[in-house]
């Protein structure tokens, strides 16, 4: 991975310029933004940069051997930590401060990416501390945060911050069209529902992303004058959807949380369809006019409740809680305010979904 291949992150790729050019290197970065738009790629380019025999400018120079180990997989001073399951735990720690004990193996630097580092425990935050307060030589580190205010202060002020921004639906469309086979109004849809992250939208352009989105807009029009028995009915089908979803790294089919993504968006469009701000940004564009149809017969207190009420299911679903039960609560409470049976409002488009 070069630098020159990372889209847009300019403000990035000027500080690492500095850091080479001065050939002073921070022992601790902390790598802020969404996932998917660049954050793993600029440490493996930068890991490429100061273990090169011959960099150029910025990028390593692709063919000395520490730079086809590394664009290879096979780099042994590039180390990735993730989370055992929703938590990065003390033990993985110091399994990582043993390995840091022996110098690095290319005899250069050894990078150490921790992802998600905003959820490691209590206790090996401060195992962790301990570590940036004594780092050994020759190892940078590298921790990749969404939420780094989660993280603890001390160790936020023991690291370089860089910030990587959200990618624009240009780039994200441009880069599209080039890696797949994708039209360019597919790409724009994806683009926008990707919410700026390039990962996220290759990810779906893999997969069923595409097929399964109008049904699941479809859902939601046809809750819109059903029953609750109904809503039960849709909640039990809708909780069958795969539960990782395309948010999740390797996964290619898309499921619960990409169907949860879509309504959130629905109900975010109606939102500002409602109070005329529509021509702002609509992440599901081409159903505009649908969208504008359907809000004329909805308040903007219904419309917000419901775009909490979807908010909500998405984080009782990250605790682990019965997909069934979420879903019924989510969708009959969907279902009263969206003016279905028993609700009270009218049925906007119930008649184009059924």
């Amino acid at each position: 991975m070069f630098f020159s291949q990372i889209i847009g992150q300019e403000k990035a790729k000027h500080l690492f310029e500095s850091v080479v050019r001065r050939k002073r290197v921070p022992h601790a970065y902390l790598f802020t933004g969404i996932a998917g738009i660049g954050k793993t790629s600029a440490a493996k380019a930068f890991t490429m940069t100061l273990n090169c025999d011959t960099p150029s400018g910025l990028d390593g120079c692709g063919v000395c051997p520490s730079c086809r180990k590394i664009l290879n997989g096979n780099f042994p001073d590039f180390i990735t930590l993730e989370p055992d399951g929703q938590k990065i735990k003390i033990e993985q720690i110091r399994a990582l401060n043993r390995s840091l004990g022996y110098a690095p193996f290319s005899g250069g630097y050894r990078v150490v990416v921790i992802h998600k580092a905003e959820v490691m425990t209590v206790e090996a935050a401060n195992s962790f501390l301990k570590t940036l307060e004594e780092p050994p030589p020759g190892n940078i580190f590298v921790l990749n945060a969404a939420e780094p205010r989660d993280l603890l202060p001390t160790i936020v002020s023991r690291c370089q911050r860089v910030s990587f921004r959200p990618l624009k639906i240009e780039e994200i469309v441009a880069q599209l069209t080039k890696e797949t086979q994708l039209d360019v109004p597919s790409a724009q849809i994806l683009a926008r529902a990707a919410d700026g992250s390039l990962g996220l939208a290759l990810r779906m352009s893999g997969s069923d992303y595409l097929e399964r989105r109008k049904g699941w807009i479809g859902k939601i029009f046809r809750l819109y004058g059903c029953s609750g028995a109904e809503a039960l009915n849709m909640a039990v089908e809708s909780a069958k959807e795969d539960r990782a979803g395309l948010d999740q790294p390797g996964s290619v089919k898309a499921g619960l949380f990409d169907m949860l993504s879509v309504w959130a968006s629905f109900y975010r469009d109606l939102l500002l369809v409602r109070t005329d701000t529509a021509d702002r940004f609509l992440i599901n564009e081409d159903f505009r006019d649908q969208l504008k149809k359907a809000a004329s017969g909805l308040s903007f207190q219904s419309l917000l409740e419901s775009f909490q009420t979807v908010d909500r299911a998405v984080r009782d679903l990250h605790r682990m809680r019965n997909p069934t039960l979420v879903l019924e609560n989510a969708l009959l409470n969907l279902q009263k305010m969206g003016g279905g049976q028993g609700g009270h409002g009218r049925a906007p488009l119930t008649d184009e979904w059924s």
